[in-house]
């Protein structure tokens, strides 16, 4: 048994022996001339030493014996101990060697393997999530734009679909102001009387007509939201949130929001419609941020002696009922202001 195992520890010498020559050849062929010391591995190294072999003859034996064991090196030595060259150092060329890292060199190595897998990682994950957000922004400029030209067209229809009514109206006044017309010079001819009015019948007829006709558009009358102010107020709430930031633009809209509900509840207090820009609060909260103050004048409130003061004779409900719409629009929509 002890026999095989020789001759197979000889046998793969011969073949790594082979190998290594094989290797040194292409590499001469290759054109590197230049040759350096074999490279062994250590702790086999210093136990041939230990057993009494030449340093020159311990790293022949490793290097063609394929560099794996003690045995293997000391059969090859045995089978090569007529070599003439084999107390001389063996030189291999240097593209052929391969460097043995120690333990720590190995470390730090993959250390920085490490690190330089997790900077790419974290490069690719801040890519993505930069495209994330482009496309969330640019989704939420599209749904903002799209209610926006919901709304302007919603505004339209309404407007024409009022023009359209008001002239139907107009022409069927017309048609029964004609019948009634008719039906009167009828009855009076009936009556011996003369088809035209007296002054004094034309004044009464004209008085009762008048009259009617005011109840009628009261009655029929349907508010259309100033268009242009609208604009102007959603105008201004946008450059406030560009100016101030997020957080004391949601502060100054919240708190100017709470200004046009108590005027819009109880238009007759003279408290709610008096602003006294000198108070602590209105400047940290409102004043702060840039167009609040303007935002507010837009609602009607006019400033004198370093107080917003709000008529009674120019409170507007729908203006106030449309600031506070836009108000809670800005502070509900987190997409508001990013066109």
């Amino acid at each position: 048994a002890a026999a095989d195992a020789a001759a197979a520890a000889a046998g793969e010498g011969g073949a790594a022996a082979a190998a290594g020559g094989e290797g040194a050849a292409a590499a001469a062929a290759a054109g590197d001339d230049e040759l350096v010391p074999v490279e062994v591995a250590p702790e086999l190294l210093q136990e041939l030493l230990a057993m009494g072999f030449g340093e020159a003859r311990c790293a022949r034996g490793l290097h063609f014996s394929g560099n794996s064991s003690v045995e293997g090196a000391v059969n090859w030595l045995a089978e090569h101990e007529g070599d003439a060259d084999l107390d001389e150092p063996l030189l291999v060329p240097k593209a052929t060697v391969k460097q043995h890292l120690s333990a720590e060199e190995a470390r730090a190595q993959a250390a920085e393997l490490l690190r330089k897998a997790k900077v790419k990682r974290e490069k690719e994950e801040a890519d993505v999530a930069r495209i994330r957000e482009r496309e969330r922004i640019r989704v939420g400029k599209e749904l903002q734009e799209a209610k926006r030209k919901e709304e302007d067209g919603a505004m339209r229809r309404m407007v024409e679909e009022r023009k359209r009514e008001k002239a139907e109206e107009a022409r069927a006044r017309d048609a029964l102001r004609a019948k009634l017309e008719q039906d009167r010079r009828e009855r009076r001819r009936k009556l011996g009387l003369p088809e035209e009015l007296s002054e004094e019948e034309k004044a009464r007829e004209a008085d009762k007509a008048r009259k009617k006709a005011e109840e009628e558009a009261a009655r029929h009358y349907v508010y259309v939201k100033p268009v242009s102010v609208i604009e102007k107020l959603r105008a201004q709430l946008v450059s406030m949130k560009k100016a101030g930031g997020e957080e004391p633009f949601k502060t100054a809209a919240g708190t100017m929001l709470k200004y046009i509900g108590n005027v819009a509840r109880s238009p007759d207090e003279d408290k709610f419609r008096s602003i006294n820009m000198g108070n602590a609060a209105f400047q940290s909260r409102v004043a702060a941020v840039p167009g609040s103050v303007d935002f507010l004048k837009l609602v009607g409130f006019q400033e004198a002696d370093g107080v917003l003061q709000l008529p009674r004779d120019q409170v507007n409900m729908e203006v106030l009922n449309s600031a506070g719409g836009e108000i809670n629009n800005a502070l509900s929509n987190p997409f508001f202001g990013m066109l």
